[in-house]
C-alpha cells in the first residue's frame, strides 16, 4: 500500500520491508494487532538483536528530549521569561501545584522531580503516535507501560516502607481502621489485592489500552480511506464515484480522530501522573 498511507503509517509493510518480523512473519495488512509489531533497527544482525527496535529508538529518544528540554528551559532562566522558559514554567506549575501538592500536601516537594518526570516522558511518547516520522505511540507496547507502571509501584511501597516499616505499612494498607476480627479473613487478601497487585496493572492497562485503541482507530480510518481512494472496481454493488467519495470523507475523519489522539495523549500522561501522586499519598496518610 503506498501514497498517503505510506506517508501517514510507515509502520505497515514493516516485516516485509525488513524481511523480518516480530510477529511470526505475518503480513501486517490489513491494519490490526500485528500493525503495531516492532520494527528491527538493524535487520542483518539476526533475531537475537530484537530488542534492537524502533520502539526502543522511540522510548531512548522522548527521553533525550525531555532531558535536553529541562535542561535549555532551567538555563539562564531570566526575571521575563521567553517563550521556552515560559512553557516550561506552565508545565513545571501544573505538575508542582496543581498535581504534587494538591494531592501530596506539605510532603510533596521530593516527589516533584519524579512526577514531572513521568509525565514529560509519557506525554512525548504519546506524542509519537501523531507524529508522522514515527507514527506508533511508544505505549502501545505493553512491556514499555508494565515497566513504567513499575517504577510508581516500587515508589510509593518504599516510602510507605521507609515512614512505617514494613509491618507497619503492610498493616495500613491491608487492614482498614475498624474492621472487626471477624472479617479480616475476607479484608485482608481484598486489601492486599486491591492496593499491592491491582494498582500496577491498573496503571499500566489504563494507559496502554487508550493509546493502543486510539490509534487502531487512526489506522482504519487512514487506511481504510486510502483503499478506498485506489478502488478501480465495485465493492458490494456501491459505484466507484460513491467509494471515492467514502475515502475522501474517511481521510478527513481521520485528521478530527488525528486531533483527538493528541487531547488523549495529553489526558492520558497527566492521568498517570495524578494516580502515581494519589497512590504515594495514601502510602504516606497517616489514615487510610
Amino acid at each position: 500500500m503506498g501514497g498517503l498511507t505510506s506517508l501517514l503509517i510507515p509502520l505497515e509493510g514493516g516485516a516485509e520491508a525488513t524481511g523480518w518480523a516480530d510477529c511470526g512473519g505475518e503480513h501486517h495488512w490489513p491494519p490490526g494487532q500485528l500493525s503495531f509489531c516492532s520494527r528491527p533497527l538493524f535487520p542483518g544482525l539476526g533475531e537475537q538483536f530484537f530488542w534492537l527496535n524502533n520502539i526502543l529508538a522511540q522510548a531512548v529518544i522522548a527521553a533525550i528530549l525531555v532531558i535536553t528540554f529541562w535542561v535549555l528551559v532551567s538555563r539562564n532562566m531570566k526575571m521575563v521569561p521567553g517563550k521556552l522558559q515560559s512553557f516550561g514554567e506552565m508545565a513545571y506549575d501544573m505538575v508542582r501545584n496543581g498535581v504534587a501538592r494538591d494531592i501530596l500536601g506539605h510532603d510533596f516537594r521530593p516527589f516533584v522531580p519524579y512526577l514531572l518526570t513521568v509525565f514529560s516522558f509519557i506525554l512525548v511518547n504519546n506524542f509519537f503516535g501523531q507524529f508522522f516520522l514515527f507514527m506508533m505511540p511508544t505505549f502501545s507496547k505493553i512491556g514499555y507501560v508494565y515497566a513504567l507502571a513499575l517504577l510508581s509501584w516500587l515508589l510509593y511501597n518504599a516510602v510507605g516502607i521507609k515512614k512505617y516499616g514494613f509491618g507497619g505499612y503492610m498493616k495500613k494498607m491491608c487492614l482498614p481502621p475498624g474492621v472487626p476480627p471477624a472479617l479480616w479473613i475476607i479484608i485482608i487478601p481484598l486489601e492486599f489485592l486491591s492496593n499491592i497487585i491491582v494498582r500496577p496493572v491498573t496503571l499500566a492497562l489504563r494507559l496502554f489500552a487508550n493509546l493502543f485503541a486510539g490509534h487502531l482507530v487512526v489506522l482504519v480510518f487512514v487506511a481504510g480511506g486510502s483503499m478506498l481512494l485506489l478502488a478501480n472496481e465495485t465493492y458490494g454493488g456501491f459505484p466507484i464515484p460513491l467509494l471515492k467519495t467514502a475515502g475522501v470523507v474517511s481521510i478527513l475523519f481521520s485528521f478530527a480522530v488525528f486531533a483527538l489522539e493528541l487531547l488523549i495523549a495529553f489526558i492520558q500522561a497527566y492521568v498517570f501522573t495524578v494516580l502515581t501522586a494519589q497512590y504515594v499519598s495514601s502510602a504516606l496518610a497517616e489514615d487510610h
